[in-house]
């Protein structure tokens, strides 16, 4: 894989990371937990995104 398709892929998880968190704030009683854990899983991605310099 190289680091532009590397990149890429991150990027897309990230959105998706963003859109699931966005349904689980919408829902009626939404969990704090999986919003949490799904915000640092973001956050990992973010990092490693910054580390590769995009």
């Amino acid at each position: 894989m190289t680091q532009a398709t590397h990149v890429e892929s991150l990027k897309a998880k990230h959105a998706e990371l963003e859109a699931m968190i966005e349904q689980e704030n919408n829902r009626p009683l939404p969990d704090e937990m999986t919003i949490t854990q799904l915000k640092r899983q973001k956050l990992r991605i973010k990092d490693e995104l910054a580390s590769l310099g995009e």
